[in-house]
């Protein structure tokens, strides 16, 4: 990539902005801390955004005012890799917003970014003026300056908000956050727990410290509410709980979401809560780009993962274009990079279970600021996990409204695979075509180094 388009920003300085957006800025920052705070009058259960947070609001002549601040801010996709994003109000996923159809909605937004915004509210019934198209339906938020949106909410169901303003550069930077609007008449089937999770992707080259706005598939970070594993947070339940994953997508690709354990029913999306008789039960769901679905289940005991099933997608930092070296006899290969390469080690000729093993290890050392492409911790190994990749755990005791991480499932005793045998010939299994291993036609031969090129 040529450097014209490796510096796409002229960083322009900012003057000081008006007292309302530096005085939001610090109460959003006090409510991040402390978390929200819900009146047992509300007609909704809460949503609860993983590794998130929701917004607070404020009553203003029965209108429901909302402050949304455009910024940039330090992230950390999980420990190890942290990166100069854009967000909303000190994080990216912005803050949740949560409203009941019905309401009539004020949303300020202050532009601290050193280029022009918007705001489009995705999906949502408003006056076109509002929409949040930059050049189109309203004028650009220049920086510094701030904004309101207003408009009575006549609908319910999942929703996202982003820019519309320079699209290609604020998305990729984190842009984003989850706009849950609750049925006025209330929910027609009682949910326990509610879940929002937003997908995305970013593309953080080995070693750099910012989002590289021009990649369009190849992205090495795979995000939930823009972390990867193991730094998304479980979603937990209590046995028997009805349980509803609001699940966003703002990436740049279609995620299978795949859900192990119990068989969850599509019930909504952008449109809202679907009619009984529309509501399909799943184990995979796409989420396209731009979508929202609805994913409700009645919580069993167990650990559950829950993941995009694009394999790639469960994976960090992952190198594109590289040889296939499967099969390939690499005697000596090692010896030799290293002379150009110190640190080299040689991989993949039986496949790459062992690459987590050489990272926590310490081993293989990768490029600073940059995660392995396999991570995590079981109760019975190494999870070799990255990406769009959580578990649900779901725990019998569980007190109603607690979020917090319960620990591995204690399986109960005779369930859990065991080994039977270390014999590779063991049992008599039924198989067609000659036994495994090599064919004498297909057998790699080894290589000629004298021949390589280096380079």
């Amino acid at each position: 990539m040529n450097s014209t388009r490796r510096h796409w920003f002229r960083w322009a300085g900012l003057g000081a902005l008006a007292p309302l957006a530096l005085a939001a800025r610090s109460a959003t920052a006090q409510a991040a801390a402390a978390g929200p705070t819900y009146s047992p009058r509300q007609p909704y259960r809460p949503v609860h955004t993983p590794n998130g947070w929701t917004l607070p609001h404020r009553m203003v002549g029965g209108v429901k005012e909302f402050h949304l601040v455009a910024e940039e801010i330090e992230h950390e996709f999980a420990p190890g890799c942290r990166a100069k994003c854009w967000g909303y109000n000190g994080t990216t996923p912005g803050p949740t917003l949560e409203a009941v159809e019905g309401d009539h909605v004020r949303i300020y937004v202050t532009n601290r970014l050193p280029e022009h915004t918007s705001v489009h509210w995705h999906g949502i019934l408003l006056p076109s003026g509002m929409d949040g198209v930059g050049g189109l339906s309203q004028p650009h938020i220049q920086p510094g300056e701030t904004y309101a949106y207003e408009f009575t909410l006549r609908q319910h169901g999942t929703h996202m908000y982003h820019p519309h303003a320079d699209e290609m550069v604020q998305l990729a930077l984190g842009m984003m956050g989850m706009f849950i609007i609750h049925p006025q008449a209330g929910e027609e089937m009682p949910l326990d727990r509610d879940y929002a999770l937003l997908l995305h992707n970013f593309a953080l080259h080995p070693g750099t410290y910012r989002p590289d706005p021009s990649v369009m598939q190849d992205f090495d970070l795979w995000t939930m509410n823009s972390k990867v594993f193991p730094a998304i947070a479980p979603l937990v339940a209590r046995s028997g709980e009805r349980v509803r994953i609001r699940v966003g997508n703002l990436s740049m690709w279609n995620h299978p979401i795949h859900m192990h354990g119990p068989k969850f029913v599509v019930t909504g999306g952008d449109g809202g809560r679907w009619p009984r008789q529309l509501w399909r039960p799943e184990v995979t769901e796409i989420v396209g780009v731009g979508q929202t679905r609805d994913l409700e289940f009645v919580a069993e005991p167990g650990d559950w993962a829950l993941h995009c099933h694009m394999s790639h997608h469960t994976m960090n930092a992952m190198g594109h274009g590289i040889p296939n070296t499967l099969g390939v006899d690499q005697t000596g290969v090692e010896a030799d990079i290293r002379k150009l390469l110190p640190g080299y080690m040689a991989m993949g000729q039986g496949g790459m279970a062992e690459h987590q093993e050489h990272t926590d290890s310490g081993h293989m050392k990768g490029p600073e600021n940059t995660l392995p492409m396999m991570m995590g911790k079981g109760p019975f190994g190494n999870l070799e996990m990255g990406g769009m990749f959580t578990v649900i755990k779901v725990r019998d005791d569980l007190p109603a409204d607690d979020f917090r991480d319960p620990g591995w499932y204690p399986n109960p005793e005779g369930t859990v695979a065991n080994r039977v045998s270390s014999d590779p010939d063991f049992g008599t299994p039924a198989r067609r075509g000659p036994p495994p291993g090599p064919s004498p036609t297909l057998e790699a031969k080894p290589v000629d180094h004298s021949k390589m090129k280096m380079g």
